[in-house]
């Protein structure tokens, strides 16, 4: 079984993360001895009667930095494309619901690229966010990433896959298909999270963590190396 407490030490090292990583494991029963996210649920959407714990499942990456929690498929209800994604809904179950109309009527998104969004195929009685440092069985792992951290990550995985929008559906590709997933972001999360305009996602399988950690403590290393000859080749210059 990995040391996922060290594994999270040697990656927030190798990449010189602001933000520790989190885990995110989908759960076939409520666990137990994993406190429920309670935050107070809103009043229900006048319109379509949506509404959840968050205004969507990737405000639950922010929360989960310093502490462990589980959510259900309400917790998650307010956000129509997460709650697909996640494996909460099917497409039919949410076509109906305001925030899908507006994302569609916009031009955000369209019918045709529904059926490309990678899912989560076996809906989940709960989902557990939380430090790494706290991991015991996780799904996949999610990284906060700078331009530079993409770099290093690009690096250790050449051919690195890097989507856009949904940004929450690297998740169901990580965890689906085993794939290593960066995203730009999307502007559908970055409003929810308040995630910065200079910070990038990427979902890594914990199952294939220790690879990961190895090839970018590689990389990382390479890159101080080039790093220290650079600056010290630009002396000439100043």
């Amino acid at each position: 079984m990995s040391d996922f407490a060290a594994l999270s030490t040697r990656l927030q090292a190798a990449l010189g993360l602001q933000v520790p990583p989190i885990a995110i494991t989908f759960a076939a029963a409520t666990p137990g001895g994993v406190p429920a996210f309670d935050d107070p649920m809103p009043a229900p959407h006048e319109v379509d009667g949506r509404t959840g714990r968050v205004s969507a499942g990737c405000v639950f990456w922010m929360k989960s930095t310093d502490r462990t929690f589980s959510t259900v498929a309400e917790d998650h209800a307010n956000c129509s494309v997460g709650s697909v994604t996640h494996g909460f809904k099917t497409i039919n179950e949410v076509a109906a619901n305001g925030d899908v109309a507006a994302l569609l009527e916009s031009g955000w998104v369209t019918m045709d690229m529904v059926p490309m969004i990678p899912v989560v195929t076996q809906k989940p009685a709960a989902v557990v966010y939380g430090p790494l440092t706290e991991a015991t069985t996780p799904d996949v792992v999610l990284l906060r990433i700078t331009g530079r951290q993409l770099m290093v990550l690009s690096d250790a995985f050449p051919g690195l896959r890097i989507e856009g929008k949904p940004q929450c559906h690297i998740i169901a590709a990580a965890k689906e298909h085993g794939e290593i997933v960066a995203s730009v972001g999307c502007q559908l999360s970055r409003v929810r999270t308040g995630m910065s305009n200079a910070e990038m996602t990427i979902a890594i399988p914990a199952a294939r963590l220790d690879e990961a950690v190895t090839a970018l403590e590689r990389t990382g290393a390479i890159d101080n190396t080039v790093a220290r000859y650079a600056a010290a080749d630009m002396v000439r210059f100043a």
